[in-house]
C-alpha cells in the first residue's frame, strides 16, 4: 500500500526563474497543488523531505499548509537532468473513496525456462484505484514459462477495488529464446558431418601435352 506521508508546505510568494532558483537554493522545492475544481495553489515544499516521501510510487502524501491538511499525489515530478535534485512537483488532491488513474510498476517474480529470456514490455499498468489504496506494485510471476509465453495485462491479479484503465490485451511481458541460440539451433547440421571434398570434386589434372 502507499505510504502516508506528511509534508508541511508554504504558501510561495514569489515567482520567477529567479525566485525558483532562490527557492531550490534554500534546499526547498516549488509545487502547485490542484484538483477538485479549486484554484491552484503554489507552495513551496521542504525539498529532503519532499525527495524522500517521493522514492515510493504513487504516495499518499498529507499536506499541512497554514494549519489545513489535505491529501494528495504527485502527478508530475520535474526533475534536473544532471543533479539529483527534484525542481517542481504538481500535486493532485484526493479525498477517500475517490478513485483516480495512476501509473503503478510491475514487478516480475521467478525464472522463466532454462534457455530462455524474458522481455517486460511495459513496466507499469495505468489502473483506477482509491486513492487511499492505491497499490505499491503489481507482481507476475514468470516461473517456468516456455519459449513464445506471454502475459497480457488482463491475467494480472489485481486487489479488489482496482481495475484496468488499459486494453487487457496490452503486452505485459514474454518469453522468448536470444536470438543467437536460436539461429545456431536452426543451422545445426543433421547427422554426419559432410567432408569438404569428396572423389572428383577435388581441382583436376592438367592433361599431358606433346612432348616437344
Amino acid at each position: 500500500m502507499s505510504d502516508k506521508l506528511k509534508l508541511t508546505a508554504e504558501t510561495r510568494t514569489e515567482f520567477g526563474k529567479g525566485a525558483a532558483r532562490r527557492i531550490r537554493a534554500a534546499h526547498q522545492i516549488p509545487a502547485v497543488i490542484y484538483g477538485h475544481g479549486e484554484d491552484p495553489l503554489h507552495v513551496v515544499l521542504p525539498g529532503h523531505d519532499t525527495m524522500m516521501a517521493l522514492k515510493h510510487p504513487n504516495a499518499l502524501l498529507t499536506i499541512e499548509l497554514d494549519g489545513d491538511k489535505q491529501l494528495a499525489i504527485a502527478k508530475d515530478v520535474q526533475r534536473d537532468p544532471i543533479k539529483p535534485v527534484i525542481v517542481h512537483v504538481d500535486l493532485l488532491t484526493v479525498k477517500k473513496g475517490e478513485k483516480i488513474t495512476v501509473d503503478v510498476p510491475v514487478h516480475l517474480e521467478g525464472e522463466s525456462a532454462p534457455g530462455t529470456i524474458h522481455v517486460l514490455e511495459n513496466s507499469t499498468l495505468q489502473v483506477l484505484a482509491e486513492a487511499t489504496h492505491i497499490p505499491e506494485f503489481f507482481t507476475v510471476s514468470i516461473e517456468g514459462l516456455e519459449e513464445g509465453a506471454k502475459v497480457t495485462a488482463a491475467e494480472v491479479e489485481l486487489p479488489q477495488g482496482t481495475e484496468l484503465a488499459v486494453d487487457g490485451e496490452l503486452l505485459v511481458v514474454h518469453v522468448t529464446v536470444p536470438r543467437a541460440a536460436a539461429d545456431d539451433e536452426a543451422e545445426a547440421p543433421e547427422g554426419d558431418v559432410v567432408p569438404a571434398t569428396e572423389e572428383g570434386d577435388g581441382p583436376s589434372e592438367a592433361p599431358e601435352g606433346d612432348e616437344n
